[in-house]
């Protein structure tokens, strides 16, 4: 669970922006987006496929 707690004379805005990039960094609002509508089994295997491919070219 993300939690924003104010710093000083921090406004409402600041803590926003700071709580937005926070859920941008853990993925949370991709997660969302992807299970937001059904995905068919061969689509979410190809999609893993994918994501092992991009992460052992990365690690070259």
């Amino acid at each position: 669970m993300i939690k924003v707690k104010a710093r000083g004379n921090e406004s409402a805005e600041q803590m926003l922006r700071r709580f937005k990039k926070m859920c941008e960094k853990e993925g949370l609002v991709k997660d969302i987006k992807r299970n937001s509508y059904y995905e068919k089994p061969s689509e979410r295997k190809r999609r893993r496929i994918r994501k092992s491919i991009k992460r052992t070219i990365l690690d070259r």
